[in-house]
């Protein structure tokens, strides 16, 4: 949680915790330049959310319920959060995706979308890319300073 909000601050971000109506879990104010995030979510939740409105803010998203910048803010959130390496060990000793996204503190969905947009897999063997998220956080801290 202490690099979200860390990479919230070099994103000019703040981010603040509020009781928000269902089924709304989060939201990212770009006017505002404000994440909120709702009250009530469990810790790996609150990381999930507060991640991926991290990445609208990243990507400057201004319109709501564009699919497009709600896959591109789940990607950045999964390549943020998902360790590539640790990722590839716990697949080695055969957990299954729950396991798996529990020992990494991410949500089964966030899991899924790192598989889809950060693994490749070649006759059976699982190769995870080269770690976006380093690499959009360490973007995001020189855009940001």
């Amino acid at each position: 949680m202490k690099e979200l909000l860390s990479l919230a601050a070099r994103l000019d971000v703040t981010v603040h915790v509020a009781h928000l109506p269902q089924p709304f879990r989060g939201f990212y104010d770009h006017e505002g330049r404000r994440v909120v995030y709702d009250f009530s979510l469990t810790p790996i939740e609150r990381a999930c959310v507060l991640a991926h409105e991290l990445g609208h803010a990243f990507y400057g998203h201004q319109v709501r319920d564009d699919p497009d910048a709600e896959a591109a803010a789940d990607a950045f959130a999964a390549a943020v959060l998902v360790d590539p390496v640790l990722f590839a060990e716990l697949e080695a000793i055969g957990l299954d995706d729950e396991a798996i996204a529990d020992e990494l503190g991410v949500t089964i969905k966030l899991l899924r979308v790192f598989a889809d947009n950060h693994l490749a897999r070649v006759r059976g063997v699982t190769y995870t890319r080269p770690r976006l998220g380093r690499g959009l956080y360490q973007h995001a801290v020189r855009w940001a300073s």
